[in-house]
């Protein structure tokens, strides 16, 4: 990292007299939100800090599949052949598994996009590439271990944070990208609306055989759903269940657990002994949600701290890559010629309410006829045919490109419009 990335400093007896930061932007998360508005806030000249409660960003089973709007965005950067330096994996296609039989039902190598693939890339690498990548702008600046547990105020209008270490930090605007349990969205007395899930997942890895090509599929069986993400020498694996049964799955002891995993994917069992125990099982508890308000004077919420997406379709980090840029796309210029924002802070969420609402209908959609259904079912029985729309999607390949398009593309797909001011500056 550069000199711009640096840890908070330790908490002294004199921490409640540390200076105010001089920042316009001060961000909270350095998560793919929090991350993408730094690097394009930084990037239109506004001196930005953002916050990392933790000292790195490795955080294991998170989400990892960048889609191609995004690839795109990162293309327009300039940054597109570095990012694929990184370690990554390319699904042009995905499968499902049925029946014993596997079904093509997206193809994305031919969206009309930079890449016509999803790259499979462990978080921490895309948000150390990002952070890399602001560092090179002299108005960016990164704190890790900087945990900020409230907000301050002035005359009802959010003028800064306060850290674990007792600092008060000031800034124009308060942008709260800390995730779907925000702890900023909550000192601004935002609530989400909940929508409901009825699943949640078990995390864990299979080692497997690097064979060259990628094989990530989804596998579905009488009350049994999982999903394979082809890690080249791995399989990261997604276990579904009905929300709220974590406990009675894991009372029934780790052997079980095994068992049911190879019984629901026969090809994970001759190194299925690698999950050792429970603490090799990563719980998500799956939610779905949204703010009906997203700001408040000098306070905005984006990404997951505005609308907690489902796993489906791995769309949750490019929603909040596209909220990070609708937001730069608004505000930066007003903030890089010193001017007031609080009135412009709404239209990020109109712009930006169309998509998540879409999103999570189509989430919804599927959790409830299609997830939920197939959770309910006996794991006695036995499903032997595909669903007729994934038949026709199988038989008929240019119908493929339909649902490639939605998922690899999105919905208002956002295109960067902030400026760069050091376009014609030595970086």
């Amino acid at each position: 990292m550069t000199e711009a990335i640096s840890e908070a400093p330790r908490p002294t007896a004199a921490a409640d007299e540390s200076p105010a930061a001089d920042v316009t932007v001060l961000i909270v998360g350095g998560g793919p939100a929090g991350m993408m508005a730094g690097l394009l806030f930084a990037r239109a000249g506004v001196k930005t800090l953002v916050l990392e409660k933790h000292g790195d960003f490795f955080r294991d089973f998170r989400g990892d599949t960048v889609h191609p709007s995004t690839l795109d965005l990162f293309a327009k950067l300039g940054l597109l052949e570095g990012l694929l330096q990184r370690p990554h994996d390319e699904a042009r296609k995905l499968t499902v598994l049925i029946g014993g039989r596997h079904y093509a039902v997206a193809d994305f190598s031919h969206l009309p996009a930079a890449c016509g693939f999803v790259a499979l890339m462990p978080q921490w690498e895309f948000l150390d590439f990002i952070a890399k990548a602001a560092s090179a702008y002299p108005t960016f600046s990164l704190r890790m271990n900087c945990e900020a547990v409230g907000l301050t105020m002035t005359n009802g209008r959010t003028t800064g944070v306060k850290t674990a270490y007792g600092e008060q930090l000031s800034a124009q605007l308060v942008i709260a990208a800390d995730g779907r349990h925000s702890a900023m969205r909550d000192a601004a007395g935002l609530k989400p609306k909940d929508l409901g899930a009825p699943m949640d997942v078990f995390w864990f890895r299979v080692p497997k055989k690097n064979d060259g090509s990628n094989q990530t599929t989804g596998v579905f069986g009488a009350g049994r759903i999982m999903v394979l993400i082809d890690r080249g020498d791995y399989w990261q694996c997604a276990f579904v269940f009905a929300k709220g049964s974590a406990d009675a799955i894991r009372s029934r002891g780790i052997d079980a657990f095994r068992d049911d995993v190879a019984s629901a994917v026969p090809l994970l069992s001759p190194a299925i002994a690698a999950v050792k125990s429970w603490d090799d099982v990563k719980l998500l508890s799956v939610a779905l949600n949204r703010l009906t308000n997203w700001s408040r004077p000098g306070f905005l919420a984006i990404g997951d701290a505005a609308h907690a997406m489902s796993p489906i379709g791995g769309i949750g980090i490019n929603l909040a890559v596209q909220d990070a840029v609708a937001t730069a796309n608004i505000l930066a210029s007003k903030l890089g010629r010193g001017g007031e924002v609080d009135n412009l802070l709404p239209r990020v969420q109109r712009r930006r309410m169309f998509a998540t609402r879409a999103v999570q209908a189509a989430q919804r959609v599927i959790q409830n006829r299609i997830i939920g259904r197939v959770l309910a079912q006996s794991a006695q029985s036995v499903i032997t045919e595909a669903p007729s729309i994934v038949r026709l999607l199988d038989r008929f390949p240019i119908l493929q490109r339909i649902p490639a398009r939605l998922v690899g593309l999105g919905v208002r797909r956002e295109h960067i419009r902030s400026p760069d001011a050091f376009s014609r500056t030595d970086r």
